[in-house]
């Protein structure tokens, strides 16, 4: 019996040997894209072309010459591009929070046949693809003039919105109904029992979501190229789109620095907020 044991557990150990080996190559595979934008940020044009994997040392070292001409390239100024990236961000995710998490608490409260159409709608619209509407949709936003990064954060919510209401609602129906109802008979209105009652409650959904949000608008490229005038608004991934030269050459070099700029953001922010995102999805799995 002890030595049945003795080989489950070599067995066991042995097994989680090659899982660790394996999970290290895959990790090692993810990250070299990251791994490749970071050494090739510091070479000059020239070697990024011919010794893409080498280290950037001796005469292939640019040092920040990468990062300044990609700043300073063209006649749009870079810091302009990451101002309206920032606040098409911040106001796009403030509005899927806001918006998503009232609906997703009215459809888990109110058991009707609208709230259930609206709620697998919401579901339904994440699994069909951009490319399906992005022509339609640029022209609905010209016409309704939702082209400005003041406005184009209404399109971005029409987009949001399934991901954030299924999250919302698969928590809000975890939060036992006493407690509003114990609200409404202290005299709070519907309202009131939301932003005082509700909104602490689904506060690690409400993380985990803007996370995921922001991550997305940041990186975002197709939406604000189709719908904002880019010659006079441009987020940081159209901005590094048009670091071209004459012919259509490209500096690589720049565009690996910029990338670089407009990726160590959204790293930092993701590995600090990492874990609010499997608490936000284990809280907002619908339960029972």
């Amino acid at each position: 019996m002890n030595e049945k044991k003795m080989r489950t557990l070599s067995a066991e150990r042995r097994h989680k040997k090659i899982m660790t080996v394996v999970m290290a190559i895959v990790c090692i595979l993810w990250v070299m894209p990251v791994i490749m934008v970071v050494l090739n940020s510091f070479k000059f044009n020239t070697f990024v072309k011919t010794d893409t994997f080498a280290l950037p040392t001796g005469e292939m070292w640019a040092g920040v010459q990468n990062f300044v001409k990609g700043m300073t390239f063209g006649n749009y100024p870079f810091w302009k591009s990451a101002l309206y990236s920032v606040m098409i961000t911040l106001l796009s995710t403030a509005l899927i929070l806001l918006c998503c998490s009232m609906a997703g608490w009215f459809i888990a409260r109110v058991n009707s046949i609208f709230c259930k159409i609206l709620y697998f709608l919401c579901v339904f619209s994440m699994v069909v693809p951009f490319q399906m509407v992005m022509f339609t949709l640029s022209k609905t936003a010209d016409t309704l003039r939702l082209n400005t990064p003041w406005t184009i954060p209404i399109v971005y919510l029409g987009f949001g919105a399934g991901l954030a209401i299924f999250m919302f609602v698969g928590f809000a129906k975890s939060i036992p109904l006493e407690i509003e109802e114990a609200a409404a008979i202290d005299g709070c209105g519907p309202l009131r029992t939301f932003f005082q009652i509700v909104v602490p409650m689904l506060r690690p959904t409400m993380i985990s979501v803007g996370i995921l949000e922001i991550m997305w608008v940041w990186n975002d490229y197709l939406l604000p190229y189709l719908v904002l005038d880019i010659n006079e608004y441009r987020t940081i991934p159209i901005h590094i789109q048009y670091l071209k030269g004459s012919y259509g050459t490209v500096d690589l070099g720049a565009t690996m620095a910029l990338i670089l700029l407009a990726i160590i953001p959204v790293i930092v922010f993701y590995l600090a907020c990492q874990k609010y995102i499997i608490k936000g999805v284990a809280a907002g799995a619908v339960k029972g």
